[in-house]
């Protein structure tokens, strides 16, 4: 249990400069105490102790803002950085090495039962705000932007953008995509303007049907 701490700790002077002392370090880190606190919890949770596994949870959550589910498995050197807002869901994993910054949500889509959260694998950077969501793997290596929205498979070596999160730079290559975000199409604009053609249309058919009926009753006259 010291020798797992003390990496802990060393996660956090290897990644993160304001660092000063490990006695600043342990007192002061959320995100360390956060994980201290998820390895209690899930030790409760794999003996069948599930509400006060929970509990432990709530109460970590309560101290440091950060919400890791105790059934969530973490692997060595997790550093959370800042961390308040992050979500870990149940069946969540999370390799060696991982670096995860404040608001993020490794999260699922909606009811579905079984593996619903999401895998991360080793020495993978998830930048502030993203979210990640639903089963499927994080590749080794990889880098989720700020404020991303993943909802497919990253393949090893990458670096994901954007809503919807799309793949940037793989393997050291960047990736042909279509990256304008001035002329993103709106289509609840599209919808109206296609409505207002419609109207307009409508509009002259119903004129000629007025001009008919005039032309029809003079003829009568």
């Amino acid at each position: 249990m010291f020798a797992q701490m003390k990496e802990d700790i060393q996660a956090v002077f290897e990644r993160d400069p304001a660092a000063r002392s490990t006695l600043e370090v342990v007192l002061t880190y959320s995100g360390l105490h956060a994980i201290w606190g998820h390895r209690i919890a899930h030790k409760f949770w794999k003996a069948g102790w599930c509400t006060l596994a929970r509990a432990v949870s709530q109460f970590t959550r309560f101290l440091t803002g950060i919400e890791i589910h105790p059934g969530a498995r973490i692997g060595k050197g997790l550093f959370i950085d800042h961390g308040t807002g992050v979500v870990i869901g149940e069946t969540c994993e999370i390799g060696d090495n991982v670096t995860i910054y404040q608001g993020v949500t490794l999260g699922g889509t909606g009811k579905e039962k079984g593996k619903r959260h999401p895998t991360i694998g080793n020495d993978v950077i998830i930048a502030t705000g993203a979210k990640v969501l639903g089963s499927f793997k994080i590749g080794d290596n990889s880098k989720i932007g700020a404020g991303a929205v993943v909802l497919q498979e990253v393949p090893p070596n990458s670096t994901v953008v954007g809503i919807k999160g799309r793949i940037v730079i793989q393997d050291g290559k960047r990736v042909k995509c279509d990256l304008d975000h001035v002329n993103v199409p709106d289509p609840v604009a599209d919808t109206l303007r296609q409505m207002q053609k419609e109207i307009e249309g409508l509009r002259k058919e119903l004129d000629l049907l007025r001009e008919d009926k005039k032309k029809n009753e003079h003829s009568i006259h």
